[in-house]
């Protein structure tokens, strides 16, 4: 299956839980989409992949790269039932981030050109 790749902000990040004696690890990321019906998605990020989101925060955009996962389970009555997840293995800072983060100080920096010069005038 190709990999894909999931962009939005952070939404929620969960504490990492961990389960049974193997001490299985998952944290969950919550991703809302930038589009114009935008989707929360839930991301598992599990075993050594939990502590790739320590670096994160709710707000912060990101694009995660994903694999989608799918397995069946049969109930008690013997009735296949199907289930879908979506694993995250690796999260980068959107690079669309970085640019806005830099446009306030150029911003400042113009503004503050223009009122210094004012004061050279000769009036």
């Amino acid at each position: 299956m190709k990999s894909m790749q999931v962009s939005g902000k952070i939404k929620l990040i969960n504490d990492t839980q961990t389960f049974g004696a193997s001490g299985f690890r998952k944290r969950e990321l919550v991703v809302t989409t930038d589009e114009q019906y935008p989707q929360m998605l839930l991301i598992e990020f599990v075993q050594d992949k939990v502590d790739l989101l320590d670096n994160y925060k709710v707000g912060q955009d990101v694009t995660v790269s994903i694999n989608l996962r799918g397995r069946e389970w049969i109930n008690p009555e013997g009735v296949a039932k199907y289930f879908n997840s979506i694993t995250g293995w690796r999260i980068e800072a959107s690079a669309a981030a970085a640019p806005q983060a830099e446009a306030p100080a150029s911003f400042e920096t113009t503004s503050i050109a223009q009122n210094e010069e004012p004061d050279d005038l000769p009036f």
